[in-house]
């Protein structure tokens, strides 16, 4: 099993998306046997963690990228990138517009994340008509609390498969009103999942996964995949229940509270993301797993 850095982009906030709002992806990934460290960044310069995070111990670092562009300094978009140069796997998960634009810092795990590009005037591609304040990159899924049907080629992704529906692919994602943009626009990346705007109808990638991408000097990468949102993982979208920061204004749905069937099926992709980018044995990583005390 996987020695797992779950964390997010910003420091402790009671009002944002900071790591308390992720305990139920962090409970699923415990369940299904990994260690699990869960924590926000430490403070605003260089985080002790994720700045060394190729020193540590860990096999995976799922990064909730929640931030608004100051989420990664130089060094710790160095330490990520030696981290998967060195075999480590990579989830990113970002949102609309620019949020989480720090990842554009990480190589081609950057460039599939597609922002805001600020000298085009790209309003007339929002998908989300109800929340104008929110520019483009966004893709109206639907209501937090609802689902949205997924749309996979064939042969479906390993990442996808399922032994819990009839099609043998998991079906359903957390729906989310602005999801943003993720490409298959690099060597290695396959877009894995595909969504379709409940108001355009126009298809976006859920998920891109990067499998045998190198470094510039041939170095090869460990495998990663970026999320169109961390909406997908965080707990108000599992159950509405857990809440949400104060700046959440859309009313939610029901399809999740009144149908959790489909998100049981849904957690089985968490699974398969943990065991995907779960890396082969490498140099340099072999120590002892992290005392949760050593890390705040």
């Amino acid at each position: 099993m996987s020695r797992i850095l779950l964390q997010t982009t910003i420091t402790a906030h009671p009002d944002d998306w900071d790591i308390t709002r992720f305990s139920l992806l962090a409970d699923e990934l415990r369940a299904a046997g990994h260690h699990v460290i869960a924590r926000n960044r430490a403070r605003r310069g260089d985080d002790p963690v994720l700045s060394h995070l190729d020193e540590w111990a860990f096999d995976q670092l799922w990064l909730m990228a929640v931030d608004t562009g100051d989420g990664l300094t130089d060094a710790e978009a160095e330490a990520i990138t030696r981290f998967r140069r060195g075999g480590g796997g990579v989830l990113t998960a970002r949102d609309h517009q620019d949020l989480g634009c720090c990842l554009t810092r990480l190589g081609f795990l950057g460039q599939v994340n597609e922002f805001r590009d600020s000298t085009i005037d790209q309003s007339h591609l929002c998908d989300d008509q109800d929340t104008p304040t929110i520019s483009w990159p966004n893709y109206h899924s639907g209501a937090n609390g609802d689902y949205q049907p997924v749309l996979a080629h064939s042969p479906v992704h390993p990442l996808l498969r399922t032994a819990r529906t009839a099609s043998g692919h998991i079906e359903w994602f957390p729906a989310h009103p602005h999801e943003g943009s993720v490409l298959a626009n690099v060597p290695g990346a396959t877009a894995i999942a595909q969504g379709r705007s409940a108001a355009s109808g126009r298809r976006f990638n859920l998920a891109v996964a990067l499998d045998g991408d190198v470094a510039p000097d041939g170095t090869p990468m460990g495998r990663a995949v970026a999320e169109s949102t961390f909406h997908h993982f965080v707990d108000y979208n599992w159950d509405l229940n857990c809440g949400a920061p104060s700046f959440v204004v859309e009313p939610p749905g029901t399809q999740i509270s009144g149908d959790p069937s489909r998100l049981a099926v849904f957690k089985d992709y968490v699974r398969n993301l943990a065991d995907w980018l779960h890396p082969n044995p490498r140099a340099g990583l072999d120590g002892e797993p992290v005392a949760h005390a050593a890390l705040s």
